[in-house]
């Protein structure tokens, strides 16, 4: 028994040696990792905060740099003497001025305009654009939640168009600036009224694509294909003039989407609007000009070169030309220039 007794005393001062190199090792391991987890937290936190420092820099003021362009000579015009214009406003949706172009402020909040345009012509009524439909409420709920911002809700075209006698069965066609929920959730008041697109701006929209899940909610859209089959127009490469007489002209401006267009309109008076969409949301984008902040572009998925060279069209035309006034989709303001239906101007 006592040689065991003596035998045993050693090994348990092995063990006990053994067991705390084991608890130090351990506890440097824990050490290393606890400094490798606090080091990865750090990094990340670096990380974020240099890209929320870069995403702010994205929305400081800017003046776009635009590239030279040559818009040519004015193009004819022989609008018939009845020939008229109307604005239909529908609603307006909210957004901080920061959200539309580059250098807006957060604080002020900008009432994004919904409105439809009626051309009344003696070959035929147009709208361009319908702006929020009665089904306005349903069609929100298909766009990202991101998008979905305190919207008042106005009088649908279909609805203010018929307090003043005309029907859908009076518009001859629907020229969408594109195909947007903002700018197409009207069309479903005007079934089997025609709606013009392009053959490329068709294969967008059903290729159903992001931003297109309105216009794709839709049933029994009567598509009328058209090609820019004219020349070019004030710079814009290509051209299709609805009536043959350059009253309403439209032209390719795949920068917004592919399936954009911006209509011009010329009127008895002399005076011209340039229906632009959303190439920029406001008029400063024009006027600065400035571009949409970063992250609206990359969410919308722009082309950034045509935007450009579009905004800088639509810059020199207004600058040599300047009885012709662009009209951004959204910017309530510009809108003031057009009467409201049932009144018009010539």
């Amino acid at each position: 028994m006592g040689s065991a007794a003596t035998s045993n005393a050693p090994n348990g001062k092995v063990k006990r040696v053994m067991v705390r190199i084991s608890d130090r090792l351990g506890g440097v391991a824990k050490t290393r990792v606890a400094r490798i987890v606090l080091w990865a937290f750090a990094v990340l936190a670096t990380v974020i905060m240099v890209a929320i420092a870069v995403l702010a820099l994205t929305f400081r003021p800017a003046r776009l740099e635009l590239p030279a362009v040559n818009i040519g000579d004015l193009p004819p015009a022989s609008p018939p003497a009845s020939m008229s214009i109307s604005a239909l406003p529908t609603g307006t949706y909210d957004s901080p001025a920061a959200l539309t172009y580059r250098g807006g402020a957060w604080s002020e909040t900008r009432h994004l305009a919904a409105t439809a345009i009626l051309v009344r012509h003696p070959k035929g009524n147009l709208l361009i654009d319908t702006g929020f439909g009665r089904r306005i409420d349903e069609h929100i709920k298909l766009i990202p939640p991101m998008q979905r911002t305190p919207q008042t809700k106005g009088v649908p075209a279909v609805d203010r168009l018929a307090a003043g006698g005309v029907h859908p069965g009076d518009i001859a066609a629907i020229i969408p600036t594109h195909g947007h929920w903002d700018h197409v959730s009207g069309v479903d008041d005007f079934r089997g009224v025609p709606v013009m697109e392009t053959a490329t701006g068709k294969r967008w929209i059903t290729s159903k694509a992001e931003g297109t899940e309105v216009i794709n909610s839709l049933r029994g859209i009567n598509y009328r294909l058209y090609d820019f089959d004219g020349g070019p127009y004030l710079g814009f490469p290509r051209s299709h003039d609805v009536f043959g007489d350059g009253s309403v002209v439209i032209v390719p401006a795949p920068g917004h989407t592919p399936d954009s267009v911006v209509v011009f309109v010329s009127l008895p008076s002399g005076a011209r609007y340039a229906l632009i969409g959303d190439l920029v949301f406001q008029m400063e984008g024009v006027d600065i000009p400035a571009e949409k902040p970063w992250m609206l572009r990359w969410l919308i998925g722009e082309n950034n070169i045509v935007v450009r060279k579009d905004t800088a069209l639509v810059r020199a035309i207004r600058e040599k030309f300047p009885q012709i006034h662009p009209l951004p989709a959204h910017d309530s303001r510009s809108f003031g220039a057009i009467p409201v239906f049932p009144a018009s101007a010539r």
